[in-house]
């Protein structure tokens, strides 16, 4: 570890979740800072799992670790961790900028009016704002290929308190909905179902309805992706 002593920085906490789960809880906060922990151990323990290792839930300031205990003890686990944390502070995996096309307004953001006139703002400023933002994927959840940054249709973008985040599919939803997006984020015959990934940046794109209908058509007919960089670290 660092002699970094901000409460981001603080030793995690790790309580036990059944008898074959373990959970990995840093910082009681959302931030980029402690999410960077969160994948930086993720990706050290995909990288090298210990035997007995089933599965990896990451959130915004948590891991889960799922373990069979026949082949894997809570103390050996435990060891494990605290060997990892006392022993690198590697940084995880650079995400990737992925641009992602949105229509705002109207058919596709039915909320678009009402979120601006609770932020006194105009649609045009709310739709400002929005497409200017830089929004970091703090982990996938909900359904699958939802990501963090909830019969809603497929591609709608919402707002919820002071986050947003994209539904993949048409399901129930309770967030304000300002627009939609024609790619499709979960695919469930790609050899990668899920198009973000954890540590990705979404960077969005205004488009306008003929655009839309355009790019839906191409993503239905698999002749489209959204563009797809390297991050910058």
């Amino acid at each position: 570890m660092t002699g970094d002593t901000s409460p981001a920085a603080a030793p995690p906490r790790y309580r036990p979740a059944g008898d074959g789960a373990l959970s990995v809880e840093f910082a009681p906060e959302i931030s980029p800072a402690v999410n960077r922990r969160v994948r930086a151990l993720l990706a050290a323990l995909d990288a090298d799992p210990p035997p007995g290792l089933l599965d990896l839930v990451p959130a915004y300031r948590t891991l889960l670790i799922v373990y069979d205990p026949l082949r894997l003890s809570h103390a050996a686990l435990l060891d494990r961790l605290r060997a990892l944390d006392t022993a690198t502070d590697a940084p995880p995996p650079v995400g990737r900028r992925v641009v992602l096309p949105i229509a705002y307004g109207g058919e596709f953001g039915p909320d678009l009016a009402a979120v601006a006139a609770h932020a006194g703002l105009t649609p045009e400023e709310v739709i400002a704002r929005h497409g200017a933002g830089r929004y970091l994927v703090y982990f996938l959840g909900f359904s699958p290929g939802f990501p963090y940054l909830t019969s809603v249709p497929a591609g709608a973008v919402g707002i919820g308190g002071d986050q947003t985040g994209i539904y993949p599919q048409a399901t129930p939803g309770g967030w304000r909905l300002i627009g939609r997006t024609p790619v499709r984020l979960y695919d469930p015959a790609a050899p990668e179902p899920t198009l973000l990934r954890p540590g990705d940046e979404i960077r969005p794109r205004a488009i306008d309805a003929a655009e839309f209908a355009r790019l839906a058509e191409a993503v239905a007919a698999g002749r489209y992706r959204p563009e797809i960089a390297a991050g910058d670290g």
